[in-house]
């Protein structure tokens, strides 16, 4: 099968490391993206997202010429469709990319074809793929449709994209088993085998389990900071329980996923989804009670002190050593102190630049600053001495042990 050709459209944080790992598994591989700079960009064999082993990959696959990146589609085995999957205004779930990259296949593909959609898409997804692609002309019955989320974790993602065990289900008994032989030439963990519904279904669990727990932690936050405890003292204690594992608590939850996926199960299912639907609102609000506190301090400091205070925002991604900042509550908080008026100093390691932000190094950052706010627990900012500041520590960064630096 190492000699079909596959066409992925989406050349993102999932599609690129995917059109790469195929590529080096001697697939033809077609990466599709709608951004020229990005396009520009891969085909130089340079990569412009940060992911541990990407930039080796890409180079190598660019250069064995299994890997061109283009701007538009081609005749091809094998479609895999990563593009994103937002939501509009009210926590909408938003198909639209889904949809788009869709009709844009339909021309190119032919009997026998596998059309995988890995996007994290609302249950009944990829039954409108094939409703799309039936719309445009496409002989369904003679094609293979099929979802297969993606699982990987930001940081890991090559090496994830392997070992991970995999689900799959089709929108047909075919579609599935043709998208599960594909896989296994890759994928060294199990294959999963389901119907489309169940797989979608599957993804969005996935990402409302840990939202519900990440809740629970933030909750835990909260009162501790009420009752003067010392959160990560108390959660490293009950976990000391065998039967209880409790989550670190941060500044809300972000990324393409958690802060997303529950939303979808919510829309669909409605006054039924009452516990995904509070955890959502707790994680949310979690991010309005740091800013709350943070505005606070700046205040007081400002009266006492006679000057405004600045306060360095220590990380803008979504999480630790990566520079991914899809629904990040760290971008979220500092674009807001911004908005309301406060000098801040935004810290990110893993960007050399950002066109929205002027980015300061940590060492300044903490030099210059009254007030410092850890937001992401960066490798970065694990030892970092701090004297004479109010520092308000949102991701345990501070509290890590020396043993664990």
């Amino acid at each position: 099968m190492q000699n079909k050709t596959v066409c992925v459209m989406g050349l993102g944080y999932i599609g690129l490391p995917t059109a790469a790992l195929l590529a080096n598994r001697k697939y033809h591989v077609h990466g599709v993206d709608v951004v020229q700079s990005t396009v520009d960009t891969i085909n130089e064999g340079k990569i412009h997202i940060v992911e541990p082993d990407l930039d080796t990959f890409v180079r190598s696959a660019v250069n064995s010429g299994n890997l061109i990146a283009d701007t538009q589609p081609k005749e091809s085995d094998i479609f895999i469709i990563a593009v994103p999957t937002p939501f509009h205004e009210g926590y909408v779930p938003n198909i639209d990319y889904v949809v788009s990259a869709t009709e844009s296949i339909a021309s190119y593909v032919k009997e026998g074809n596998i059309v995988i959609l890995e996007s994290t898409s609302p249950v009944g997804t990829t039954d409108k793929v094939a409703e799309v692609l039936a719309e445009q002309g496409v002989d369904i019955s003679k094609v293979h449709v099929a979802h297969c989320p993606e699982r990987v974790l930001p940081g890991q993602i090559m090496r994830e994209l392997v070992e991970n065990d995999r689900i799959v289900g089709g929108i047909n008994e075919e579609s599935t088993k043709e998208t599960v032989a594909f896989y296994k030439t890759f994928v060294s963990g199990n294959i999963l085998e389901t119907d489309a519904k169940t797989a979608e279904m599957a993804k969005l669990t996935e990402n409302s389990y840990r939202d519900v727990n990440i809740a629970f932690a933030n909750e835990l936050s909260i009162l501790s900071d009420k009752f003067s405890i010392n959160v990560w003292e108390l959660i490293s204690l009950a976990n000391r329980h065998p039967r209880v594992n409790i989550l670190q608590p941060g500044a809300g939850v972000g990324g393409h996923c958690i802060a997303v996926d529950p939303w979808f199960i919510v829309h669909a299912g409605g006054e039924d989804a009452k516990i995904i639907r509070t955890a959502r609102e707790v994680n949310t609000y979690k991010t309005e009670w740091s800013i709350e506190k943070i505005k606070n301090s700046a205040l007081v400091f400002e009266k006492k002190n006679g000057r405004a205070a600045k306060i360095a925002c220590m990380g803008l991604a979504f999480k630790p050593n990566i520079d991914d900042l899809r629904e990040s509550p760290a971008i979220y908080i500092t674009r807001r102190l911004i908005a309301d008026g406060f000098e801040v100093l935004p810290v990110e390691p893993n960007l050399r630049s950002s066109s929205e932000f002027n980015i300061v190094q940590d060492e300044v950052a903490i030099n210059e600053a009254d007030i410092i706010v850890f937001l992401v627990a960066h490798d970065e900012f694990k030892g970092l001495r701090i004297f004479g500041k109010e520092v308000f520590d949102f991701c345990g960064v501070t509290n890590i042990k020396d043993d664990e630096k």
